[in-house]
């Protein structure tokens, strides 16, 4: 394995770059869901940064789930009657 396919596989925190090892376990935002921070100082140091990217991608996943069509397992018939 070279050393860029291992790097592409560790997750960074956001805000001070450290990297999820062991003993560190970064969490994801709450809302977006797209990045990682490994405190909430980190977390809250970055937010002025993420605050508007962060908005945007939660309204996505809002609209994703409301929209999203239900699978069909009434082979035709109305999934409302």
């Amino acid at each position: 394995m070279s050393a860029d396919a291992e790097s592409d596989d560790m997750m960074f925190c956001a805000s001070c770059g450290t990297a999820e090892v062991d003993d560190i376990k970064l969490k994801d935002c709450d809302a977006c869901k797209s990045i990682r921070y490994c405190s909430e100082d980190c977390q809250r140091n970055h937010r002025q940064q993420h605050e508007q990217k962060c908005k945007r991608r939660a309204a996505e996943l809002r609209d994703e789930i409301l929209f999203k069509q239900p699978e069909s397992t009434h082979l035709g018939d109305c999934p409302i009657c």
